[in-house]
């Protein structure tokens, strides 16, 4: 609950200044709220221990995709010198 307000504001704050690029901020908005509405039906007929698992794969992809870029980055800055 604490994350609509704050993002009502930002969102408002952020159009002012004018940085928002709409024509991509529309579709990325809709289709967040429709995985959003789609993920809370799933996440309802998953027994929780599944759901566990699930989140932990997922945290262990997102941990080797991080530990990837890392090494890649520190592999091209070697490269420069």
């Amino acid at each position: 609950m604490f994350f609509i307000p704050t993002s009502i504001v930002t969102t408002i704050i952020n159009a002012k200044n004018k940085r928002i690029d709409w024509k991509v901020a529309i579709p990325v908005a809709n289709f967040g709220m429709l995985g959003a509405i789609i993920g809370a039906r799933i996440s309802t007929k998953i027994s929780g221990e599944t759901l566990k698992k699930c989140f932990g794969i997922f945290l262990g992809i997102v941990a080797i995709n991080e530990i990837y870029n890392l090494v890649k980055m520190h592999n091209e800055e070697n490269k420069n010198k």
